[in-house]
């Protein structure tokens, strides 16, 4: 079965959005915690997660190839404590968030058991490029090579 969503030979380079779509389809589905997503202007984001129970410090944010990383782990501090009923449990939690090229974390701050993430999405500024045309005697622009210097130096 074939997966792949830019099948079409015109779509070129669009390899690493492929990429992005599966590993956003493979987040978990879990809810927990519950988050939303704020349009705040045309250009920024907040990303607003609810995080009762848990400090600066079981917190950890991270951005990797893309996709911001929230981490959550929360130490159990029920030693010597009687629970007659304990339904806010020591949980701990991983929530990841696809980003779109050029996307950027502006920060991040904890206020009131809510983890307020912001993101700036800087508008686009169209670039037209005029490619010249060379006169050719109808040979073929050879590829570039990629050369292994230690084959190179090994060799000679």
């Amino acid at each position: 079965m074939n997966t792949r969503v830019f099948t079409s030979p015109l779509f070129l380079g669009f390899d690493h959005l492929e990429q992005m779509i599966e590993r956003a389809a493979k987040t978990s589905s879990d809810g927990y915690p519950p988050y939303n997503i704020e349009q705040l202007s045309p250009v920024s984001l907040r990303i607003t997660l609810a995080v009762a129970g848990f400090t600066m410090d079981d917190l950890q944010i991270t951005l990797e190839d893309n996709q911001l990383v929230i981490r959550g782990r929360q130490t159990d501090d029920a030693q010597g404590r009687i629970f007659l009923h304990r339904g806010i449990a020591a949980r701990q939690f991983q929530r990841a968030f696809v980003l779109a090229e050029g996307i950027e974390v502006k920060g991040a701050w904890l206020d009131n058991g809510l983890l307020h993430v912001d993101l700036v999405r800087p508008v686009p500024q169209p670039v037209v490029k005029t490619i010249p045309i060379s006169r050719g005697q109808g040979k073929a622009v050879a590829p570039a090579r990629v050369v292994d210097r230690d084959v190179e130096n090994a060799g000679g």
